[in-house]
């Protein structure tokens, strides 16, 4: 019922009557998969169940559907992208049932799309791990992108990660958002329009911060090295056949380094943020660890 209807209604008691029933019936849902040379998978997953509300339901549905969009026409995309557009809370749970093993095995990274209409402010929600590199690249494309942001804590969720970060399901996924949901005056009222809420500017700037964090995860490796414990080095002509006290042999260190990051799940983007170098060194470093048969990469 709108605010409107509601100032009308006189003082009193009401009888309120809900006509429904529990029977077998269908959910309804929208699902878009894009392959990419790789199997692993990004997911986007955004909500369908309050369409008469903008930037809470509106805005998460078209955002979504122009980087559906903008992803069909991009070629030799290197992930695939698993695009969701379901109810909140039963929605997800219903689609987890029936593929969280198979989401487990191949998700690398997701963002669920909500409230990203408004231009008000950005919003950085983390997964509840809070490490995975949806958080890490979702959090440093707005610090480069935009003034100022709010973030928030795993304890201020509310939305389907709440199902994909649950435990034993554990996906890695983060909420990119304008303004957070529950956090703006007209949040689950009549109010929440295109307009006054959802505007045009603030419909491109969730769009532009998502595609961005996509872009970036589009560029990512993931080393994993091929000897347990460190590697004999010194055939390899990097380890000194002598050394010298105080000395520091960077390149040899360097190598050391990102072998020990080199387990699969960390990232270029992270390693270098772990290394404090750039991605361009810690890429040309990894390739040549890959060419003397010291790494694989996925």
């Amino acid at each position: 019922m709108e605010y409107s209807q509601k100032k009308k209604i006189k003082n009193g008691k009401y009888e309120i009557f809900i006509n429904s029933k529990f029977k077998k019936g269908n959910l309804t849902i929208g699902e878009i998969l894009i392959p990419g040379k790789s199997k692993k998978e990004i997911m986007l997953s955004t909500n369908i169940c309050h369409p008469s509300m903008a930037n809470n339901e509106i805005s998460g549905m078209v955002v979504t559907t122009f980087l559906a969009k903008w992803l069909l026409k991009k070629k030799n995309l290197k992930y695939s992208y698993r695009i969701l557009f379901l109810p909140e809370t039963i929605g997800s749970i219903a689609y987890l049932k029936k593929n969280y093993k198979y989401l487990k095995k191949n998700t690398i990274a997701g963002y669920n799309v909500t409230c990203v209409g408004d231009d008000r402010n950005h919003s950085f929600l983390p997964s509840r791990k809070g490490n995975t590199i949806a958080d890490t690249i979702g959090e440093y494309i707005l610090y480069k992108n935009v003034k100022k942001y709010k973030k928030y804590s795993w304890l201020d969720r509310g939305g389907d990660e709440r199902q994909y970060c649950s435990p034993g399901i554990d996906l890695p996924v983060a909420s990119l958002m304008r303004s957070k949901y529950g956090e703006y005056p007209e949040y689950h009222t009549s109010l929440d329009k295109i307009g006054t809420v959802v505007t045009t500017r603030g419909l491109m700037g969730g769009f532009k911060i998502l595609k961005k964090s996509l872009e970036l995860l589009e560029k990512q490796i993931f080393p994993i090295s091929r000897t347990l414990c460190e590697p004999f080095l010194t055939k390899k002509k990097i380890y000194p056949t002598f050394s010298k006290k105080n000395s520091v042999n960077n390149k040899l260190k360097l190598y050391l380094d990102i072998l020990t990051y080199s387990d699969g799940k960390n990232s270029l983007f992270e390693i270098s943020k772990k290394l404090n170098k750039s991605e361009a060194k810690i890429k040309k470093a990894i390739f040549k660890l890959k060419k003397m048969n010291l790494l694989q990469i996925q």
